[in-house]
């Protein structure tokens, strides 16, 4: 157990929830068009059927070769929640539909998300200042006014 820890903070950075290590294969087809989720923020599951139907990607042809599927997906597999926070799929595979995330932002208004500079549930930049960088400390969060 202790040996499994040890392992697993390694691949994080204090207080972030993305890996250490970034394949570029994933900085080129996932963040250029998004910022870079955090795997652990969905099951395995979740991520299987993403990367599954790239071609109805959330509404966008998001289609890749099968070389750089397998590459994403060995990434967003390994890292992919298997904590109690993520304790299974969320309606649709959707982050912002999962008890953790409605959980977590059950005091944000809709008249919030609704914000010009917010505009979705799922723009975590526009709160969380430092989510590109897999950090979402309470410390980071400035909500646009």
């Amino acid at each position: 157990m202790c040996l499994l820890v040890l392992a697993s903070s390694a691949v994080l950075a204090d207080g972030n929830m993305l890996p250490l290590k970034i394949p570029e294969k994933v900085n080129s087809e996932c963040a250029s068009c998004h910022m870079l989720y955090a795997p652990a923020f969905l099951p395995k599951e979740s991520w299987g059927r993403i990367m599954g139907t790239l071609d109805k990607h959330y509404g966008t042809d998001a289609s890749l070769d099968p070389q750089s599927v397998k590459e994403v997906s060995q990434w967003l597999f390994q890292y992919a929640g298997t904590y109690k926070r993520v304790n299974g799929a969320p309606p649709n595979d959707r982050m912002t539909e999962s008890e953790w995330f409605i959980r977590k932002h059950r005091k944000v208004s809709e008249l919030t998300w609704k914000h010009p500079k917010i505009k979705s549930k799922s723009n975590c930049m526009a709160c969380h200042t430092t989510a590109d960088k897999g950090q979402y400390d309470d410390d980071y969060v400035r909500v646009p006014k």
